[in-house]
């Protein structure tokens, strides 16, 4: 896919230093890469066509695996009676404080006497699809999905992070058995792991969440969780097994082998468009964003560092030989410097720097993103090469956050320890085995949050938890999280 450029609006701002301002720094990389702007209501956010580029990317890449999995796209409506929540109450308190309502018809301005939601989440529309079209066996396992948007009350908003509206998708299914279920959800937070080591260049700590970190309903949920650069957790994916806490209250039923009524396990998982805000805090750098190979609009730019028949000759013989590739052919009348800083501002892999020099003699001058150092080779190593040139770039961005979330954990045994890891920037390993009470006092006197769980602790290893001195259960990632 190539393109020529017509009009290129970025403004090359400074970037704010991420040790000196880190959130500074966020907002800059946004602005700079030209990623989101500010809507009229507060809390919203306007997707730009390079943002839009990425998410439509992430869609195709996943839908690829769900399609493969049996998983088919549905779209529900954004509207949900507020009583139809009543029915789950957990789900109903831990997203009552977050709703939108809709409590009149602009019509005749009466109040209705049953407000609407705009959505905050899909479950209960899920559910009831679910029972009107749930008659029998053969018709499990059902799994679907939708892509789409859903709204929450947020007092502190932040591009990609968190909004008062934000995009992501939601997969549900039904399944005969318990096991079943189980396992296809822990087979589902194992894509994700996949994907966002594959695809997006994250590394990740992946495993359960503890009782009050889990989704409101849920009987178990599994996480995806990464460290940004400032240290702090991003939540990238959870899977949910949801058991019958919604099936049972739907009434979501259907006819076994045997023509008995029975009722089906369900899940649920998602990954939003937080995962944005996820790739510029894992990968980004103080000269601007920096984009995975598998994502960025433009994989490949090639800038004619002179408008002369010979470079202009080459430059457009290069672009047909990568035609497979997103080819970006950058002809604006901008000096060299003012080029190379723009595309490392927008996060392009591989700059291809073409002048006089280069087209009389074959060769090419290359700037990968991640290094921002000139490398000259010959035309055809390129072109043979240029795969393998995008496989070393994603490796390298990997390779660099693994080492980051290898060298943040700490295993820590007492509070002190803990809270040391974290003002370090650090996640913490540390024994638990306090309750749901025990979560809650921890978070409000430290702020810190427990992540995931790493592993259950055995009978003969004897530990004690740091926070309570009672008998761990388990070893749990505790970090400060967006």
């Amino acid at each position: 896919m190539i393109q020529k450029n017509e009009n290129n609006a970025n403004v090359n701002d400074a970037i704010t230093p991420r040790d000196k301002d880190f959130a500074t720094w966020y907002d800059d990389v946004i602005k700079g890469a030209n990623l989101a702007h500010y809507g009229k209501v507060k809390g919203t956010v306007v997707f730009t066509a390079n943002a839009t580029f990425i998410w439509e990317n992430i869609q195709k890449a996943l839908n690829k695996t769900f399609y493969n999995k049996g998983i088919r796209n549905v779209l529900m409506p954004s509207l949900i009676p507020y009583s139809s929540f009543n029915l789950e109450k957990e789900h109903l308190e831990g997203f009552a404080p977050e709703m939108f309502l809709v409590t009149k018809k602009a019509i005749d301005a009466q109040e209705m006497a049953d407000p609407l939601v705009l959505r905050p989440t899909s479950e209960i529309l899920f559910c009831y699809y679910f029972k009107d079209i749930l008659v029998t066996y053969n018709q499990l396992p059902l799994k679907l999905n939708q892509w789409g948007n859903v709204f929450r009350v947020e007092k502190n908003t932040r591009p990609f992070l968190r909004t008062s509206e934000f995009h992501w998708h939601e997969m549900h299914s039904l399944h005969a058995t318990e096991e079943e279920a189980y396992n296809f959800i822990k087979e589902i937070n194992g894509n994700y792991v996949d994907f966002l080591k594959t695809y997006l260049d994250i590394p990740v700590l992946s495993g359960e969440k503890t009782i009050n970190e889990r989704f409101a309903g849920a009987e178990n949920t599994f996480t995806c969780e990464a460290i940004m650069q400032d240290g702090q957790a991003l939540q990238c994916a959870t899977s949910h097994y949801l058991g019958q806490n919604f099936s049972k209250p739907y009434q979501i039923t259907y006819r076994n082998a045997n023509n008995q009524l029975s009722i089906p396990y369900q899940t649920s998982a998602g990954l939003s468009t937080r995962i944005i805000g996820a790739i510029i805090m894992t990968h980004s750098d103080d000269l601007g964003l920096v984009l995975p190979w598998e994502i960025a609009m433009n994989q490949i730019t090639i800038c004619p560092l002179r408008n002369d028949e010979i470079v202009n000759k080459y430059t457009a013989e290069l672009a047909k030989e990568l035609r497979s590739y997103r080819v970006f052919i950058d002809d604006s009348n901008n000096s060299m410097g003012w080029k190379i800083k723009d595309h490392q501002l927008v996060g392009t892999p591989i700059l291809v720097l073409i002048g006089l020099k280069e087209a009389l003699e074959k060769k090419v001058t290359i700037i990968y993103r991640d290094k921002n150092i000139k490398e000259e080779i010959s035309y055809a190593e390129f072109i043979k090469n240029i795969q393998n040139f995008g496989n070393e770039y994603h490796n390298r961005l990997y390779a660099k956050a693994k080492a980051r979330l290898d060298a943040s954990i700490e295993i820590c045994h007492t509070i002190d320890e803990v809270k040391k890891a974290i003002a370090n920037k650090h996640f913490a390993l540390a024994p638990w085995g306090g309750d749901a009470n025990d979560e809650i006092n921890f978070k409000k006197e430290t702020t810190i949050s427990p992540r995931c769980i790493k592993q259950e602790i055995l009978d003969s290893e004897k530990l004690t938890c740091f926070y309570t001195n009672k008998k761990a259960t388990h070893w749990v990632y505790f970090a400060k999280a967006y």
